[in-house]
């Protein structure tokens, strides 16, 4: 007879679990930022601004490839 051990994830839960709430708490921020037009004022905007938010925007764009497998991710 074979036995099967159950495989204890508990600590794999919690760490993943805790990247969660940490990814969860960073598009809040990111989301409250946006919603403040990432602290930019319609008469200040200038060519800096516009890189700063592209870099942002890549950045993104590597996560968002990477989760959902597109762009190089994608299969």
């Amino acid at each position: 007879m074979t036995t099967r051990c159950a495989t204890d994830n508990t600590k794999a839960l919690d760490a993943f679990m805790t990247t969660k709430v940490q990814i969860d708490a960073m598009l809040a921020r990111l989301t409250a930022l946006s919603d403040d037009h990432f602290e930019a004022h319609p008469d200040e905007i200038n060519w800096g601004d516009v890189g700063t938010l592209n870099h942002y925007a890549s950045l993104l764009r590597k996560i968002t490839d990477s989760a959902f497998k597109e762009g190089e991710h994608a299969a």
